[in-house]
Parts: structure tokens; sequence; C-alpha cells
């Protein structure tokens, strides 16, 4: 069998909330999020990335703030083919058609994984590798996935959660949920909006989880002022709110990621559970960062949970260190629930 040998080629790890890129041979050298402004007089992109993040409910009628991605899958083709050929023109750096190794979610549609590929060969790839976002985590957070043996990888992104036992680069058993990052900062909103009568958009939603949000109780209790629009009287209003609330808030979508993980554990064979309860879960993504979420895991599962380190960098770390090691990895790659040769399904 002939060996690719890859060269300045790229890993994309295509988020909800943010895209990560990865150059072989260099490391990651994009991450911004995943919104391009689109200018609605001609259909362009005004702006992606960091600058379009910054416009969002701040433009004007002809402008248009798009985030291409819902629940890890593209819910606008156009908008997410303008936003990955802006971000690969700004590292390519004289790369040529290159070659893409990206992260797919392992619970998507054939109709919504033929999207990915397709926005990304029409992004400017000469081919396109998918790899399982899971496997990806795993390689990125240095779990050995070549050896015989059960790793358990739950990683939680911004619009899905990929819980999955691997073993010999391969997906034994796996679930994908839609709910994460974003469905934890929906419930804070909506639990302002119920319980204080306050209306706050994403963004502060967002800032209240990382700044006093938690999984579990850490024996901390802080507070934080949130500035919103008071329903009742239509006008600005400050209220506090407490570690507590916002862990009551947040406390459904938890119990379906934490479901997920169960109901995962309850089907993998003995041989790799096994190997699991010695090696534990390991937890990657945005939604690793939400403090005690280890803890819930471990607590709700009778195992020993850790965070990977840098977990947001893991999906394209491990989609870059396959084309970096393609020899040792490419089973990764070739590994996928839909059939394909040379990028097509």
């Amino acid at each position: 069998m002939s060996i690719l040998r890859f060269s300045k080629d790229i890993g994309i790890d295509l988020g909800t909330a943010n895209t990560l890129i990865y150059v072989a041979g260099e490391g990651i050298v994009l991450q911004e999020p995943s919104v391009v402004a689109i200018d609605e007089r001609d259909g362009t992109a005004y702006a992606v990335g960091h600058e379009a993040n910054k416009m969002i409910g701040r433009t004007p009628k002809d402008i248009r703030t798009v985030r291409p991605l819902r629940d890890g899958v593209i819910a606008d083709f156009d908008a997410a083919e303008m936003m990955l050929r802006a971000f690969i023109q700004r590292v390519r750096r004289g790369l040529f058609n290159p070659r893409i190794a990206i992260g797919i979610p392992s619970g998507v549609t054939l109709v919504e994984w033929r999207a990915v590929m397709d926005a990304t060969r029409r992004a400017g790839a000469r081919e396109v590798y998918p790899i399982d976002e899971p496997l990806a985590a795993a390689i990125g957070a240095g779990l050995p996935v070549t050896e015989p043996t059960g790793n358990m990888i739950v990683d939680i992104g911004g619009g899905t959660t990929e819980v999955a036992v691997l073993s010999l680069q391969g997906i034994v058993i796996s679930e994908s949920v839609r709910v994460a990052g974003d469905e934890l900062t929906n419930a804070i909103m909506n639990y302002l909006k119920r319980e204080h009568n306050l209306v706050v958009g994403e963004r502060t939603s967002e800032e209240i989880k990382i700044r006093i949000g938690s999984a579990y109780p850490t024996g901390e209790e802080e507070s934080m002022e949130v500035r919103g629009l008071h329903l009742p009287s239509g006008l600005p209003r400050t209220v506090t709110v407490k570690t507590s609330e916002i862990r009551e808030s947040m406390a459904e979508p938890l119990t379906v990621i934490v479901e997920a993980v169960k109901r995962t554990l309850e089907n993998t064979p003995p041989e790799l559970a096994a190997d699991i309860i010695d090696r534990g879960i390991m937890l990657t993504g945005g939604g690793a960062l939400l403090r005690g979420l280890d803890t819930l895991i471990s607590h709700e599962t009778g195992i020993v949970t850790l965070v990977a380190p840098a977990p947001l960098n893991c999906v394209v770390l491990g989609a870059g260190r396959v084309l970096e090691d393609y020899k040792n990895l490419h089973r990764a790659l070739t590994i996928s629930r839909f059939n394909f040769s040379k990028g097509q399904p």
C-alpha cells in the first residue's frame, strides 16, 4: 500500500462556536469564532471571525451576521463556504489547493456529511479527508488510540456532545447528542427571563457561564451583577445572580450529557469497559472547561474523569497530527461510517 505524504496541508476543526486551523509542521495558526458578516447588497463576505463576531447585534440592515453552523453541522451552506474560504486564504501562505483533514461529528446524517465535504472542497481544498471528531479529539488529547485498549472520550463542543469508546484507531461505540455549550448558554438566558424577568443576549449569558457557572457544587458561592432589559418596565436593569442559581439553570442540559455518557458505558463491551475503569474518561471541547463537570460525571458514573490539556484545541490537534504522522494514523481518516474514495462519499 502506498503511503501518502502530506506537506504543509491543513487540519480543520469546523465548530459551531469556533473554527481552528492547523498547518502541518507549524501547529495551530488560526482560532476564530465561526461567524460571517454578509453584505446583502452583493452577497459577499463583509467580515469573518473575530471581526464579524464583534458585529453581532450591531449591524445596519444591509449587513447580516450569520453563524453558518448549528448543532455541529452546516445550517447555511453558502455562508459556511464563504467563511471557510476566507479562513483558508489567511493561512495558505503559498499553499496551492491543500489537502484538508476535517473533523465531522459522528452523529451526522449523510446529507450533513456531504455538506461539510462539499463546502470544504469549494473553499479551495484539493482533497478532503474526514475524521470523526471523537477520534480526532482523542488523538489531540494524547490518548493511545493505536493500541488495542479501550479509551473513552467525551467531546463537548458548542452544538454537539460526542461520547465515544475507541480502540485501534476506530470507534467501537458512540453517541452524539445535540446538547452542548450553546444549550447551556440558552438555559441561562431562559432562567434569567423566567426567574428575574430579565432579557440578556447570548454574549452576556456566555460570560455568566464562564465566570460563575459550575456543574457541581464547588464550595464557593460566587455572585455576579448582570445587566439586561427588564420585561415589565421595558427599561434596563441590573440583577445579582449566584453560582447556585446558574448551576440550577443548567441542570437539564447537563443531565442529557451525563445520561449519554451512562448509555455509552452500558453498551460498551466488557473488556473495553474494564480498560476505561482503569484509564478513566477524558473530557475535551470548550464545554469541558465548565467548572465541576469532570466531578459531576465522575460522581454519576463512578469512574475517574479528567479534563484534557487545552481541551478547546484537541480536535484540530488530532486532525493535524494525523497529517503529520500519516503512516501510523492513516486508519483514523479512512474509517468512516460513510464509504468514500478520494474524498468522495
